[in-house]
Formats: structure tokens, sequence, C-alpha cells
């Protein structure tokens, strides 16, 4: 079934690849004889054809795994493509992309912050953090677990975004703003207590981007195969 399947690319234009066969123009997918078209407009991908590698879309509050724990939602619930594996988490209330894939390689090159891959984050806090804040997250904090790397942050317009449910609780008294942040580290709970350490902390976190591949126009609860 391709229910939870969506055909969008990496841009949010189309799917990219079906059958892990690369194309330009049409592709069709027959499945329980059902024809499905999908018009490609975008740039073709080469690697591996036998590599499976998909795009997801996680909601607040599903754990980023396939094996259920105490009620919680999980992976399982959404994607029912068999043997893929994340590349690098998502916390539990973080949003946004995940990128799964069937090549353990693979899944090392994305996931290890050794070969610098970076990522996206729209992240709302709470309060209005000034140059000089936002400075110390461009040299690098120190944590309990150590220095940051120099991150990449500057104050945004708020993102086009869908309604998170629950919403989060803003304080009447208190603005908010948004930050688009871009680091190369997978730490624990590493933007959360980024943006802590400043004074400004964070309220909503997604993830929009890894290395390449992006967040597109992918639905929330939704994935895409892109390879």
């Amino acid at each position: 079934m391709l229910r939870n399947c969506c055909a969008v690319d990496n841009i949010g234009c189309a799917i990219i690849s079906v059958k892990h066969y690369p194309l330009a123009g049409r592709i069709f997918i027959r499945q329980s004889m059902v024809l499905f078209t999908v018009l490609c407009f975008t740039r073709c991908y080469t690697h591996d054809s036998s590599i499976v590698i998909l795009l997801f879309n996680k909601p607040f509050r599903v754990l980023s795994q396939f094996t259920t724990e105490d009620d919680k939602r999980v992976l399982a619930d959404y994607i029912d493509i068999p043997a893929v594996y994340c590349a690098g988490r998502l916390d539990f209330d973080s949003e946004g992309l995940l990128v799964l894939t069937d090549d353990g390689k693979l899944q090392q090159r994305i996931a290890n912050p050794a070969y610098g891959k970076t990522k996206g984050y729209w992240v709302q806090v709470e309060g209005e953090p000034g140059v000089a804040d936002l400075n110390k997250l461009r040299t690098g904090v120190t944590l309990r677990d150590g220095r940051t790397r120099p991150a990449i942050v500057e104050a945004i317009p708020p993102p086009a975004i869908w309604q998170r449910e629950p919403p989060i609780r803003y304080r009447k008294s208190i603005p908010t703003t948004w930050l688009n942040l871009e680091i190369s580290e997978g730490r624990n709970r590493q933007i959360r207590r980024m943006t802590a350490h400043i004074g400004f902390p964070t309220l909503r976190l997604i993830r929009y981007r890894v290395g390449n591949w992006t967040l597109g126009k992918i639905p929330v609860g939704k994935y895409c195969i892109v390879g």
C-alpha cells in the first residue's frame, strides 16, 4: 500500500524515483493492479540502485523507533517499508525530517558527526534573542558534555508550517522568535540545551534538512522514497 507515501521530492516538487530507478519525466508505479502516474520535473539522482532511502515527516510526540514503548506512537504506525532504520534520530517532542535507509554504511555516514553532514532546523524560542545572544551560538557554547561546534543561526519570519497538535503554550506577556539554526553535530537534545544556555528556551523544534535532503512538501506523518 502507498497510503503513507507521498509524491514529493526533497524540494517539494515530485517523487524522485520508484523501484530504485532514478528517472526524469514520467514514472509509473504498478501495485495491486493500480497504475499510478507521477510527473517528475527535477533532477535525477545517482546512487546504488539497491539502496532504499526514505524521507519521513515525523509528527510531534512520535518515537524515532519501530518497537513499541509505553503506548507511545512509533514509526511502525506510519511506515510500512520493511528493514529500514533511522539515520540519526529526532527527539520524541521534536518534529520534521527523519531519514531512513536499509544500508548500514549509508546510515553511519548520515548519522556520524565525523562525516560533517549538516542539519537544518526551525526553532521557535521564548523571548527575543539579540545579536549578542546569537553570536554565542555562532562561536560555540559550553554544555555539560563539552563545547559545541560553531552554529549557523539567524532570526527568521515564522516559516509556513503545519499546526502542531497539541499547540505550544504561549505566554501573552512574552514574545517568541523563530530561528534558522544549522549544526553539524547530533548530541542528545543539543539544540534545546543550546538555546536554554543563552536564556531562550525552545518551544518548538522542526528539522527541515539533513545534508542535501530537505523536508519539501511532505505532509506530517507521511513519507516519500527517494532511493
